[in-house]
């Protein structure tokens, strides 16, 4: 019986991977203060040597973390995006699948990365322009799923202050699970939203 090898740099990608996860894990489960280089190696289930030779920092590893959470968010969004249905409740679809990212826990990991970046200069300089590119990302999402015209004049806020609720009521949904409130205004915002969006 033959075995096949797997190539040194497959190899090496898996064990970056199964790193990078693990600190996603320990950021959403203990938080930024709660993810150490050690636990993480532990969770990933790889040697300390190993470990410190692919991120010989937390800040390495959070860094690494920090971009592929952005790749994450971005797919799951526009997976959901693309199953949002047609018809006269679409507006309040598009909100539930926003709501329903925002309250994720890859929503609760990057929340954890925004907190610890405002004391730590480094960690900040790698989250920032991340943060931007998938905010704008969201931006623009949103408004081709709403189908809505942001040359006209009000449009371009509603749709921020669309995208502001739902980032808030996944702020709150990280102290407590209140999923039927955040239904309830999701359910009167999309009404308003619909009737703002008409009027404009």
């Amino acid at each position: 019986m033959t075995t096949t090898r797997v190539p040194q740099g497959e190899r090496s990608r898996a064990m970056r991977a199964r790193l990078i996860d693990a600190t996603i894990e320990c950021l959403v489960e203990r938080g930024f203060g709660g993810t150490s280089t050690t636990l993480v190696s532990e969770l990933a289930g790889v040697s300390r040597g190993a470990q410190l030779h692919h991120f010989p920092t937390k800040n390495d590893l959070v860094v690494a973390a920090v971009a592929h959470l952005t790749e994450v968010r971005g797919a799951e969004l526009a997976t959901a995006a693309a199953a949002v249905p047609d018809g006269p409740q679409r507006t309040r679809a598009v909100l539930r699948m926003l709501g329903d990212h925002f309250a994720s826990p890859v929503f609760t990991a990057a929340l954890e990365l925004w907190v610890a970046a405002r004391t730590d200069p480094a960690l900040l300089e790698a989250v920032a322009p991340l943060e931007l590119r998938i905010g704008r990302e969201t931006h623009r999402m949103t408004v081709d799923l709403l189908g809505a015209d942001e040359t006209r004049p009000g449009v371009r806020e509603l749709v921020q202050a669309t995208l502001d609720l739902v980032r808030g009521l996944g702020l709150a949904a990280t102290i407590t699970d209140d999923t039927r409130r955040r239904n309830r205004i999701l359910d009167q915002w999309a009404r308003t939203l619909d009737v703002a969006l008409a009027a404009a």
